[in-house]
């Protein structure tokens, strides 16, 4: 028996399912426009259920994410705000108040537990050595 040809079904089920990939791309570029909602490709792409590279295949679907980009309002960004100055100079100031307080750290001796049974070999021997004995880290 030989095998069934069943290209001409293949060929119309992958024709519907571009039709509908399609269809559903231009429903949320349209969905995007009247919210005024985000509208990247990934953003489309995942609207749609449909995947970043297809949707890259469509170059008229493309364009008009495009070109709905640049109609919206530049005050709907999503990504990462520039700081404004103030914020700038608080976080200098802190970071350079904190570096003071580094450098002051760094001029004061560390006398440490081991440092002391060195001097004194006939101190208690504590289970910590390294433990500065003036601020207590190691």
């Amino acid at each position: 028996m030989p095998p069934a040809d069943n290209t001409a079904a293949l060929a119309e089920a992958t024709r519907r399912r571009s039709e509908r990939a399609r269809r559903d791309a231009e429903k949320a570029i349209s969905a995007a426009q009247r919210t005024g909602s985000r509208a990247s490709l990934a953003a489309i792409a995942k609207g749609a259920g449909v995947s970043r590279s297809w949707l890259y295949t469509q170059p008229d679907r493309v364009a008009a994410i495009r070109q709905l980009q640049g109609q919206q309002p530049a005050s709907g960004r999503t990504g990462s705000q520039s700081a404004s100055v103030a914020s700038v100079q608080r976080w200098l100031e802190t970071a350079l108040a904190r570096i003071k307080q580094l450098r002051a750290e760094k001029q004061r001796p560390h006398w440490t537990i081991g440092d002391r049974m060195r001097r004194d070999p006939q101190a208690p021997q504590p289970a910590t050595r390294g433990l500065c004995l003036g601020c207590g880290r190691y």
